[in-house]
C-alpha cells in the first residue's frame, strides 16, 4: 500500500530526529576528519566515499602502531619499519589529500598500499604461521574498491589480492625455513588482532556507509514529503480552478479538451444593487461581503454536486450535467438555486447589508472546454448559457426564473409559476416561469400548460411572499 502523506511526514521526521542525534554524538575531531578533502561542489555520493576512504586509512594507520610496537620490541627492525612506513605514508597522503583535493591520486595510493605492504609484511615475518596471516589485511584494498571505486573497477583488485595470497602460499615453505623465533603467545595473540584488526575496519566503513545511506534515504524522504506537499496544494489550486476529471485529463495529456454535452442545466446569479454598493462600501468591505456569500454558495454546490464555472463581478455561474452527465441535472440545478436564497438572507442578517438576488436558470445543450495557456480556466458556450444569463438579468429581484424547457424537466417534482411572455434581449419573447419550490404531492397531475385558459398572464407575476398575483415589474 502507498504511504500517505502524513506517514511519509512521519517517516522524514523520524529518520531526521535519528540523524541529527547521531550527528551530535558524534565527535568534533570525527567530524572534521571525515570532511578532509571535501568539495562544495562533489556530489552526496562522492562525499561519502571520500570520507570513508579517510576514515578507514586513519584506523589502519592507527591500528599499525601496536604492529610497529612489538616487532620493534622483538628486534624485528625490518618488520616494524613496513607498517611504520605505511603510517607515514598514510598520514603524508591524507595531508596531501586535505591541501590538494586530489581523489584520485589519493584513492591509488591507500589502495595499492593496503594491497602490498601486508604482502611485504608478511614475507619479512617467514609466512602464514610467523606472520599470524597478516596478509588478511590484503583484503581491505579490493573491499575499498568496491566501495570507493565501483563494482567493475573492483575487479582487478580482488585479482591481484588473490593472484598475492597464491603466491604466498607457493613461497610459504622457503619464508618458513628462515623465519624469525617469535613467542608464540605473541603468533596467536596477532592472529587475533589480525582478524579483528580487519573485521573492525571493514565494520567501521560499512557502517559509516550505513549511516550515509540512511541520512540519504532521510534527505529524500524528507525532499519526497515536501514534493508530495507541493503536488497536494498544487492539486487542491488546480482543482480550484477545473472539475476533477477535467484536471486530470489536463494532466494525462495535451491539446485542445472540448466537450459537446447534450444535457446541462445553467444557472446564473447576480447581486442585485451592487453597483450602488461598490460607492459605499471599502475595497475590504467589498471584498469580504463577496467572499462571505460567494463562499456559502460554494457549499451549496459542493452539497448538491453541481459544478461551479465562474463568478465574474458580482455575478455566479454554476452548471450540472457537465463534465460528468447525469439525468437529474436540472433537479440538481433546482435544489442549488432554492438553497442559494436563504444564504443571501443569512448573510443579510449576519453583514447588516441589504442584499437580494436575481437567479436565471436554462437547460440544453452546452459546449465545454478549457481556454488560454497562461491563466487557463474551464468554460461553456452555446445558446444555453447565454439564455440562463438572459434569465437572471430579466428576472425580479428575489426571484428564480427558468425557461420552458427547464419548466418542461421540473414540473413534475417543483412547483413552478408562470410568468408569461417576456422580451429577452436578442431572442424573441419567450415563456418564463418562477421556481417557487419542491412539490408537496410530487404525486399529484402537473401544474397547467403555460397556453392552457387561466394561465397567468404576461402582464403578472407571483409574489412569493404574499402569495397574490401582482403587476410585473418593468425590467
Amino acid at each position: 500500500m502507498k504511504p500517505t502523506v502524513d506517514e511519509a511526514g512521519t517517516y522524514a521526521r523520524v529518520m531526521k530526529l535519528r540523524l541529527q542525534w547521531a550527528r551530535e554524538r558524534r565527535p568534533r575531531w570525527l567530524h572534521r576528519l571525515v570532511r578532509v578533502g571535501a568539495l562544495a561542489s562533489d556530489s552526496g555520493e562522492l562525499r561519502v566515499r571520500k570520507a570513508a576512504l579517510v576514515l578507514s586509512s586513519t584506523l589502519m594507520a592507527s591500528l599499525s602502531l601496536v604492529w610497529v610496537a612489538t616487532y620493534a620490541s622483538l628486534g624485528l627492525w625490518v618488520s616494524a619499519a613496513i607498517p611504520l612506513g605505511y603510517q607515514v605514508a598514510s598520514a603524508a597522503s591524507i595531508y596531501t589529500f586535505a591541501r590538494t583535493h586530489h581523489y584520485l591520486l589519493f584513492r591509488r595510493s591507500q589502495l595499492c598500499m593496503s594491497l602490498l605492504l601486508p604482502f611485504a609484511l608478511q614475507c619479512s615475518l617467514g609466512g602464514f604461521e610467523a606472520s599470524s596471516a597478516v596478509i588478511l589485511w590484503a583484503i581491505t584494498s579490493p573491499l575499498g574498491a568496491l566501495l570507493f571505486v565501483g563494482a567493475r573497477q573492483s575487479v582487478p583488485w580482488f585479482v591481484a589480492f588473490v593472484g598475492l595470497v597464491a603466491i604466498s602460499g607457493a613461497i610459504d615453505p622457503a619464508l618458513a625455513t628462515g623465519a624469525p623465533d617469535i613467542p608464540h603467545g605473541v603468533v596467536v595473540t596477532f592472529f587475533v588482532l589480525n582478524i579483528l584488526g580487519v573485521a573492525t575496519t571493514a565494520y567501521a566503513v560499512l557502517q559509516y556507509f550505513v549511516q550515509a545511506r540512511e541520512r540519504a534515504l532521510a534527505e529524500l524522504a524528507s525532499e519526497h514529503h515536501a514534493l508530495e506537499l507541493e503536488q497536494a496544494k498544487s492539486e487542491r489550486l488546480l482543482l480550484n480552478v477545473l472539475p476533477q476529471p477535467v484536471a486530470a485529463l489536463l494532466k494525462e495529456r495535451e491539446g485542445i479538451i472540448a466537450d459537446d454535452c447534450p444535457g446541462v442545466t445553467v444557472l446564473f446569479a447576480d447581486i442585485v444593487g451592487f453597483t450602488p454598493l461598490t460607492e459605499r462600501l471599502s475595497a475590504a468591505e467589498l471584498v469580504s461581503l463577496l467572499d462571505h456569500l460567494f463562499a456559502r454558495w460554494d457549499a451549496v454546490a459542493a452539497e448538491h454536486g453541481v459544478e461551479k464555472i465562474k463568478t465574474i463581478g458580482d455575478a455566479y455561474m454554476v452548471a450540472a450535467g457537465i463534465p460528468l452527465p447525469r439525468d437529474d441535472h436540472a433537479e440538481a440545478i433546482a435544489a442549488t438555486a432554492l438553497a442559494m436564497m436563504p444564504e443571501v438572507r443569512r448573510c443579510s442578517a449576519e453583514t447588516g447589508m441589504p442584499l437580494e438576488v436575481r437567479i436565471g436558470i436554462d437547460t440544453g445543450a452546452v459546449v465545454a472546454g478549457i481556454i488560454g495557456r497562461a491563466k487557463f480556466s474551464y468554460d461553456l458556450w452555446g445558446d444555453t448559457v447565454n439564455t440562463a444569463s438572459r434569465m437572471e438579468s430579466h428576472a425580479q429581484p428575489g426571484t428564480i426564473q427558468v425557461t420552458e424547457r427547464t419548466y418542461e424537466r421540473l414540473r413534475h417534482r417543483y412547483e413552478l409559476r408562470q410568468r408569461g411572455m417576456i422580451e429577452v434581449k436578442g431572442k424573441a419573447p419567450m415563456t418564463c416561469y418562477l421556481l417557487i419550490g419542491p412539490r408537496a404531492d410530487p404525486t399529484a397531475p402537473a401544474g397547467r400548460n403555460p397556453h392552457e385558459r387561466g394561465a397567468f398572464s404576461h402582464t403578472q407575476i407571483l409574489d412569493d411572499k404574499r402569495g397574490t398575483p401582482v403587476p410585473a415589474e418593468a425590467d
